[in-house]
């Protein structure tokens, strides 16, 4: 198995609804997100796919998070907008991107702080 990360970031607002703690109230983060690609086979080049194609989908996503308040966005209208959801939602729109033959989406990170992550995987 052969396995590929790409890291990038994205800073955002939000609160934990049903929290009982100081997440409770409006506060933001500087996020930092690894995404796992993983492949059983590599493409004519010797890749699993290329870094720039990952970089570019998990920009465009992160793109769609950055500077917003989590809370107003349609997915986290129903689910609370923790580390946990937030690294589930990367993952699966991730996925949705990542058609290269053999190549998918294994795990996605995401920290709120240096020393704190959540990780999503199938």
């Amino acid at each position: 198995m052969f396995k590929i990360k790409v890291v990038s970031s994205f800073s955002s607002a939000h609160h934990l609804r049903e929290y009982q703690g100081k997440c409770e109230a409006l506060h933001g983060h500087n996020w930092k997100v690894e995404a796992m690609i993983v492949s059983d086979v590599l493409d004519k080049c010797g890749m699993v796919i290329d870094f720039g194609i990952v970089k570019a989908f998990l920009r465009d996503i992160l793109d769609g998070l950055d500077h917003k308040y989590l809370n107003e966005i349609e997915y986290f209208k129903v689910a609370n907008p923790s580390s946990e959801e937030l690294a589930r939602y990367i993952f699966n729109e991730l996925k949705k991107r990542i058609t290269t033959a053999g190549a998918k989406v294994d795990s996605v990170c995401v920290y709120e702080t240096d020393t704190s992550c959540a990780t999503y995987s199938e």
